[in-house]
């Protein structure tokens, strides 16, 4: 394995793995040793809920880690980690409307004009400026893990205490256009967004847990539609899973604001 540095651009929400418990799968920018980015990389399995406080690293920080390529994964963005190895240098910053994060991130090397673009160039992983969205919706999901999933959390460990993972009933989803005029309809699975589900919901003040998840479903639509969509220059990161290479989701936001001259060719 080697020490790189690694931009961490976005985090899915844990999901349940019969080899590690559970696992998240982590995207990012390969950085060089100057901090300039190279190119998309995804690194995974990391049991990151049970990784040690020092090495739980931030979304938008700069970690050094050792990682090899996946010989296992097909796909040229997949890498291991030896998450023992992490070390986190330091976190970017929204200064200056995002200046740097939108350096790291948004090079012409690292941008897709559409999903197809990205295939086409047999990517599996990239960042896309959506021509319009449509909306911005969800859906009702099992309420518990299936009986698998949950026989695999209730293993017992006798070096490691178990952290019940929440299983988030809902959904979340954009409809969009992309640049090449393509609909799209792709689940949001960043973990930033489902930790936003679950902050609406412990903070309402309602009685009745239905009431509760009503008014921060709400919540969730005036943020990511209402205000998202007036207010912020909103890119997907997008990728796909090893075994359905061609169905791809957003499993990260970009949304740093608009400038005041975007804002005002809106009105």
């Amino acid at each position: 394995m080697e020490r790189r540095k690694i931009l961490i651009a976005t985090k899915t929400y844990p999901s349940i793995s019969m080899t590690y418990r559970e696992t998240v799968c982590t995207a990012g920018v390969l950085l060089d040793d100057s901090e300039n980015p190279i190119q998309w990389i995804r690194i995974y399995p990391i049991r990151y809920r049970y990784l040690d406080s020092e090495q739980r690293y931030p979304r938008w920080s700069i970690i050094s880690a050792k990682i090899e390529k996946n010989p296992k994964d097909y796909r040229e963005e997949s890498f291991r980690i030896n998450d023992e190895s992490i070390q986190i240098i330091r976190k970017i910053s929204t200064e200056k409307n995002w200046e740097e994060r939108k350096k790291l991130i948004l090079p012409s090397h690292l941008k897709f004009s559409s999903i197809e673009d990205i295939k086409s160039q047999g990517k599996s992983l990239g960042i896309i400026k959506p021509k319009s969205i449509n909306k911005y919706y969800h859906k009702q999901d099992a309420r518990e893990w299936s009986l698998r999933q949950q026989s695999i959390q209730n293993q017992l460990d006798l070096f490691e205490p178990s952290v019940k993972l929440e299983k988030i009933p809902y959904k979340f989803y954009y409809s969009f256009v992309s640049q090449n005029d393509t609909n799209h309809k792709f689940s949001i699975i960043d973990w930033e967004i489902q930790e936003l589900y679950r902050k609406c919901r412990n903070s309402s003040k309602k009685s009745i847990q239905q009431e509760k998840e009503k008014e921060a479903l709400e919540k969730m639509r005036q943020k990511l539609e209402d205000d998202f969509l007036k207010t912020k220059d909103l890119y997907f990161i997008v990728g796909n899973q090893q075994r359905f290479p061609k169905g791809f989701m957003i499993i990260g936001l970009f949304y740093p604001p608009r400038v005041k001259s975007e804002q005002l060719s809106l009105l």
